[in-house]
């Protein structure tokens, strides 16, 4: 959580990426992000494009979904023997969602969620006057 942890992942990405492609980093609004020796690091790469989410977007949590849609059908069901074969696979599984592709919707209501909350902090609380009791 510190930029310079941050620092070292971006000095590894840049390593590992061939010079001739560009890098689009997807951060959310975190202060590390932000700083002057990230910023400045940032600013003397010009293939490096740098996009914020916005500040509670619900968005990322479809990208994140994708994410394990793409783990859960294809990668931990394939047997991958290269790199390679796991990028094909992986491209082979998108070209197939991209055929016939169907919207992520959310199925809770935004009454639901609150509940949810609500029921989350009942149960915290009640472990805190437990602890603190001794029980």
């Amino acid at each position: 959580h510190r930029s310079s942890e941050f620092r070292k992942f971006l000095d590894q990405i840049e390593a590992n990426v061939p010079s001739n492609l560009d890098v689009h980093l997807v951060m959310d609004n975190y202060a590390t992000h932000k700083t002057k020796p990230i910023r400045d690091w940032l600013a003397k790469r010009p293939r490096w494009h740098v996009h914020f989410t916005p500040t509670g977007a619900s968005w990322i949590n479809q990208v994140e979904r994708f994410f394990a849609l793409v783990t859960e059908k294809q990668i931990r069901r394939g047997v991958h023997r290269s790199t390679q074969q796991l990028e094909s696979d992986i491209r082979a599984f998108i070209d197939a969602h991209n055929a016939d592709p169907k919207p992520f919707r959310w199925t809770k209501s935004a009454d639901n969620i609150l509940a949810a909350i609500q029921r989350f902090c009942q149960r915290s609380s009640q472990i805190g006057e437990t602890t603190e009791s001794g029980h």
